[in-house]
């Protein structure tokens, strides 16, 4: 066995895959917030020279792709699988945007969180020896996700202050069995948690239970401790959800407050930049732990991280019917090596 269960949730890799290369393409509000100096690629138009905003968001995950495959040194043949997802139905923006690289895919759906899905199964792959190289990427869009889940901009629709800004950008990650200075060790993989609330507004609510549940039971599983990380990092709950998943985690006995991070609340500058409770999108996340988070740990900087991707399971449909919406988080675990 190269790969071993944790628990009740969780996989301890005996034989760990390195995370080899990783990119970042963002659009113009992302390139001038507080990580726009890190990130490899970015357009002032937010159109990556397509017609379309869904057009755009597919060229951006076939950009970041081909970004890391290049820092890699290898072409797509030299790609097992690949794994990635959007939030757009039926995925369109991976399946437009990576069609030209002919990698067999899988695509993936969920929600913000899809970059923890995506290196979860990446991961898995190359640890049960599956193939050599896996290439894992996510993507959102500002325009696509305004369009699809909430009001044409054009409406110019106000705002409120719980919502949040969704993320131009798409982060690409090759995981393989190739050594560099970043192991993909362990993983736990997150539930839907359902708290029954129903404000598509305040997706940092509605995805804090989901986060709670799945640094807990990562905690749990691997018999660890919040100090065990240095840092325990959750995709996009921003300054709403931030307080929340405080609270939850105070209420099972666990405080994460000195060493949390919310790349939704690192993205951008909610001062200057008016984001309102700060970034989302699967963008967030992806593109935030390209540009920002890898090169601490490549560097040593930082020993241990839990990355916890969160994400609201919601559609149009199911937010017009009146449902809920649920969340999920997928925790996996990265180390300096």
């Amino acid at each position: 066995m190269i790969q071993k269960t944790k628990g009740a949730q969780s996989i301890a890799f005996a034989e760990a895959p390195y995370i080899m290369s990783s990119a970042s393409v963002v659009g113009k509000k992302e390139s001038e917030g507080p990580l726009g100096k890190y990130f490899d690629m970015a357009d002032p138009e937010n159109l990556f020279g397509e017609k379309t905003w869904e057009a755009a968001e597919g060229t951006m995950q076939k950009e970041a792709c081909t970004l890391a495959l290049g820092k890699a040194g290898l072409s797509p043949e030299k790609v097992r699988y690949l794994f990635g997802g959007d939030l757009l139905r039926q995925g369109i923006a991976t399946s437009m945007g990576l069609e030209t690289l002919q990698i067999p895919l899988f695509g993936l759906f969920g929600a913000c969180s899809t970059s923890g899905e995506a290196l979860a199964l990446a991961s898995m792959s190359v640890a049960a020896g599956y193939g050599e190289h896996m290439l894992a990427v996510t993507s959102s869009h500002f325009g696509t996700a305004e369009k699809e889940f909430r009001f044409p901009l054009s409406y110019a629709n106000q705002r409120p202050l719980s919502a949040h800004w969704t993320v131009t950008g798409s982060g690409a990650f090759l995981v393989g069995n190739k050594k560099s200075h970043v192991r993909i060790t362990g993983i736990t993989v997150g539930k839907i948690v359902d708290y029954g609330l129903k404000d598509s507004q305040n997706m940092g609510a509605c995805m804090a239970p989901a986060a709670a549940d799945t640094i807990e039971m990562n905690l749990k599983d691997f018999g660890r401790e919040p100090s065990d990380y240095d840092r325990i990092i959750t995709g996009d709950l921003g300054y709403v959800g931030q307080s929340i998943l405080f609270d939850l985690m105070r209420k099972k006995g666990v405080d994460i407050i000195k060493n949390h991070m919310d790349c939704g609340m690192t993205i951008f500058d909610q001062q200057t930049q008016d984001t309102h409770a700060g970034g989302s999108g699967c963008g967030c996340a992806a593109t935030t732990l390209a540009a920002y988070i890898l090169p601490k740990i490549e560097r040593g900087e930082w020993k241990r991280v839990l990355f916890v991707p969160t994400g609201a399971l919601m559609s149009t449909v199911s937010f017009n019917e009146g449902e809920s919406v649920p969340g999920i988080a997928h925790g996996i675990v990265m180390e300096h090596c």
